[in-house]
């Protein structure tokens, strides 16, 4: 089904708190060999769920972010004058 989520497998945690993505996994979000992930919880009341997410893309969305804010800022300040 289109838009749903993508289903790459189970992972088992070993006794040093670490788990291996799956290969398909690491293919289809081209996450490589020492890339570095934001491990964080699902939205509220879905704290259950942990998503990791390349820290590049994190990145990438706050430069877009603050471009969006400065754009914002300096036309609120030509409307204030």
């Amino acid at each position: 089904m289109k838009g749903s989520p993508e289903i790459y497998g189970t992972v088992t945690m070993g006794t040093r708190g670490q788990v291996v993505i799956p290969m398909k996994a690491r293919k289809a979000l081209k996450i490589e060999p020492g890339d570095n992930l934001i491990a964080m919880s699902g939205p509220p009341g879905k704290q259950e769920i942990i998503s990791l997410i390349p820290s590049s893309h994190v990145a990438q969305f706050l430069q877009h972010f603050e471009q969006s804010i400065s754009v914002l800022k300096k036309e609120m300040d030509r409307q204030g004058k």
